[in-house]
């Protein structure tokens, strides 16, 4: 008589799991020093620096306009370098497009290394060489939407469908054609989706890299939060807001009509 073994669903995995997290995140706290404690303690200074930023300072607007121009000009300028700058690279790093190893891992190594490097520190870094003003924010989106425009293009090259590609080098097709005619077309769509969510997050990144002399609409937020106008500060923010809102909604159309 044959048995038959019933495997029981176990409950340990789980449990497991979610004690090491916590414990994580208990050893995190311990030796960060961020406590429960400090978090209810500073709520009602939270709660008091909201009653400061309401209502904003609509008068402002007129001050801050031009600066928030700017930083959309920072952003479609950095975006659009980073992008013609992706491409070539994106190409070198693909496996199935360059097949050499001592080819594809350098330029994947460079890419993570330009990853590794917040953009502040960017933008701190060019803010010396080029010093204050949006010349070194553009530099600084431009290197940063490179490195993440690159890794998501490359990502997307090495997934493409081989057909095309082995049968125009079955018909004789030499490597540029086989680049131009086989693989850019397959990753059309996506690029133009990579370049407008590196747009979008460059429009926010690009506010904030005005806090180290980068040009921009962070300059006047960090004028303003020294000067404790906390409702200038928060008219600032929503303007922001308003702007990345459209352009996502800009953004989401133009990526149906492409897909």
């Amino acid at each position: 008589m044959s048995q038959q073994h019933v495997h029981k669903p176990t409950h340990v995995k789980p449990a497991l799991t979610t004690l090491l997290i916590v414990v994580l995140v208990w050893a995190s706290a311990n030796q960060t020093g961020a406590t429960w404690t400090q978090l209810v303690t500073g709520l009602p200074e939270m709660g008091k620096l909201i009653v400061e930023m309401f209502p904003p300072d609509w008068s402002y607007i007129d001050t801050i306009w031009g600066p928030m121009m700017e930083t959309v000009q920072m952003a479609v300028i950095g975006t659009t370098i980073g992008a013609i700058l992706a491409v070539p690279i994106s190409l070198l790093a693909a496996g199935n497009v360059t097949r050499s190893p001592f080819l594809y891992y350098p330029a994947r190594m460079i890419l993570n290394l330009i990853r590794t490097i917040p953009d502040l520190l960017f933008a701190a870094i060019f803010v010396a060489i080029f010093g204050l003003g949006a010349v070194a924010g553009v530099a600084a989106l431009s290197l940063f939407s490179f490195g993440l425009i690159s890794k998501l293009l490359y990502e997307s090259i090495e997934a493409i469908d081989p057909g095309p590609l082995e049968a125009m080098t079955a018909v004789g097709a030499n490597k540029i054609q086989w680049i131009f005619f086989g693989v850019i077309p397959q990753v059309i769509p996506q690029l133009m989706t990579y370049l407008l969510f590196t747009f979008e997050v460059n429009v926010r990144a690009a506010g904030v890299l005005g806090l180290v002399g980068a040009g921009g609409i962070g300059l006047l937020l960090t004028r303003t939060l020294d000067q404790l106008r906390y409702d200038r500060a928060c008219l600032i923010i929503l303007l922001t807001l308003a702007i990345v809102l459209i352009i996502d909604y800009v953004s989401n159309k133009i990526q149906e009509k492409l897909l």
